[in-house]
């Protein structure tokens, strides 16, 4: 499979290319290989680049690659008040978001919601990366909420929670599936939980949007 490209003279003289994900099969009759295209592109001098970028980054980080963009640097950088530049010897390569991922871990053990997933999994025999999946999750509605294919193709990769490395897509459906059959038992827990860390008696109950 590969990026193949194509090009068009116009009447006017100009060229225009093409570009289209294709992949060579051999002709039933000729034997010979031809490309077989798979998805048209469109023309290249209309594609939005950022597009191309995050269709990159996701196959390359599938296949365990990491793709850098020599343009990311000045575009995340250009108009920032008081941004200091680096030294010609140095290079930034990446950034990570710590603050609530972090806060979003701790409350996730204080508030018990960690321990009563981790009796549901127990329970079924099933791994602790489905705890982790829902951690990953949760912490992501409080940050930029994504669907469950966006919290592991885009996000997890731009913040530092390293208890979530090596998530797979499919471990996220499974999480949503443990959770919906241990939901009550769970809110049960959590609640209890929250209400003997209250000080004088007082109780507290939390809803938790998943």
């Amino acid at each position: 499979m590969y990026l193949r490209t194509t090009r068009r003279k116009n009447k006017d003289g100009s060229v225009v290319e093409y570009y289209q994900l294709a992949h060579n099969v051999r002709h039933a009759k000729t034997g010979r290989p031809v490309a077989d295209i798979i998805h048209n592109f469109g023309r290249a001098d209309e594609l939005n680049r950022d597009d191309l970028v995050r269709l990159c980054r996701s196959i390359a980080r599938v296949c365990g690659l990491e793709v850098r963009d020599p343009l990311a640097l000045p575009q995340e950088t250009a108009g920032r008040e008081g941004a200091s530049s680096l030294p010609e010897e140095l290079k930034l390569i990446q950034t990570l978001g710590f603050g609530v991922p972090l806060v979003a871990e701790a409350l996730w053990e204080h508030l018990g919601i960690g321990p009563a997933l981790r009796k549901a999994i127990e329970k079924e025999g099933c791994g602790l990366h489905h705890e982790k999946a829902l951690l990953a999750m949760t912490a992501n509605r409080l940050c930029e909420p994504e669907s469950k294919l966006g919290v592991w193709d885009r996000w997890l990769s731009k913040v530092y929670m390293p208890s979530c490395n090596g998530l797979k897509l499919h471990q996220m459906y499974e999480a949503m599936d443990l959770l919906q059959r241990h939901i009550e038992k769970i809110e049960r827990a959590v609640f209890s939980e929250s209400s003997s860390s209250m000080p004088n008696g007082r109780r507290s109950s939390m809803w938790v949007q998943w």
